[in-house]
């Protein structure tokens, strides 16, 4: 039986600034049904690409024992990433298997949508708590150039209504913005889905990986954003929902719903991040912008049990001190590094 621990437990480890581990992203898939620009850019991600076989990714059965170990070191809340992964078969096997797990409270998938309307209800009823859409404009040449040229904002939104009849409520669209290319359209998104259960979250332009071409010269300050959304329907600021939470949220004046801003380039929040990531091959990543990792698909395979695996997780946390986005931030800040790119290990 899995251990429950609380984050104020003597046994949960606390990295070197002192932030608990709280949240693990787990990679399922490293493929992807798109081909957007600033992840997996069609000229480096073509046919031709290996993607990661069948045996090199962690069954089911894997991820689900390491992620009960995770939970023995502090974390509450899971969430599926990609690539895509829907494209994953029998996710929702796994989703039940990961919010069975004692000490779980919220097991939560991101997903471009696409595919959402096929399995909300079976994700639903297997646990799944809440599910994110990526979603970075809705007008379809627009859609089309930042996905790379495949599926449409009407596929997407057909899934996100799938999902909210399933149950699945209320339901967060990720939109990254682009300067000069998808700015234009953010007001009729908010529009679209004012008054809905349906919180629509802007994302700026993040330099992840190493291919997707960042220029800051294309990021679009949350400020800006925000001011451009208030002049048309007025907002108020609403507290955080919990410690580390990424989004500054705030509520329409007139009740209809909220907004969020993600500004990792201009309000770096390293300071409260308490989020691991697991590659769909089981290797630990500590930051959205590491450039290595901790290897545990090889232990596990070899036949480590719980506790060897545990000191490996652990001694990994105890060693964190990543801040990327404080650094960037740094006057003359420049990094050189090779990232790891983020289809690889979720946004």
């Amino acid at each position: 039986m899995t251990t429950v621990i609380s984050l104020q437990s003597p046994t949960a480890p606390l990295d070197r600034r002192g932030r608990p581990m709280h949240d693990l992203r787990i990679s399922v898939m490293d493929r992807c049904n798109f081909r957007c620009p600033y992840c997996m850019p069609k000229e480096t991600f073509g046919e031709g690409y290996r993607f990661l076989g069948t045996a090199e990714r962690l069954s089911f059965a894997e991820i689900t024992r390491l992620a009960g170990l995770f939970v023995d070191l502090g974390v509450r809340k899971l969430r599926l990433t990609g690539g895509e992964p829907l494209l994953r078969a029998g996710l929702e096997e796994l989703v039940g298997d990961l919010a069975a797990l004692p000490g779980v409270e919220d097991v939560a998938l991101t997903t471009n949508g696409i595919l959402l309307g096929r399995h909300a209800r079976e994700l639903h009823a297997q646990g799944l708590a809440r599910v994110t859409v990526s979603l970075d404009s809705l007008d379809p040449g627009v859609f089309r150039a930042m996905s790379g040229g495949y599926g449409s904002p009407t596929e997407v939104l057909e899934g996100i209504d799938v999902a909210l009849a399933a149950g699945l409520a209320p339901i967060k669209v990720n939109c990254v913005v682009q300067r000069g290319v998808n700015d234009h359209t953010l007001l009729d998104l908010v529009e679209r889905f004012r008054g809905t259960p349906v919180v629509v979250r802007f994302i700026e332009y993040m330099d992840v990986g190493n291919r997707n071409h960042w220029d800051r010269s294309r990021v679009v300050p949350s400020k800006e954003l925000h001011a451009a959304i208030a002049a048309r329907w007025p907002l108020v600021p609403v507290a955080a929902g919990y410690h580390g939470e990424v989004a500054e949220r705030y509520a329409f004046a007139d009740g209809a719903g909220e907004v969020g801003f993600i500004s990792s380039v201009t309000q770096p929040f390293c300071g409260a991040c308490s989020r691991a990531r697991l590659s769909s091959e089981g290797v630990l990543y500590t930051c959205l912008f590491a450039n290595a990792g901790l290897d545990l698909r090889t232990p596990l395979r070899r036949g480590a049990d719980d506790a060897e695996l545990l000191a490996l997780v652990r001694g990994a946390w105890l060693g964190r001190s990543d801040r990327y986005s404080e650094l960037r931030a740094e006057p003359h800040a420049e990094d050189t590094r090779r990232k790891i790119e983020m289809y690889y290990i979720g946004g």
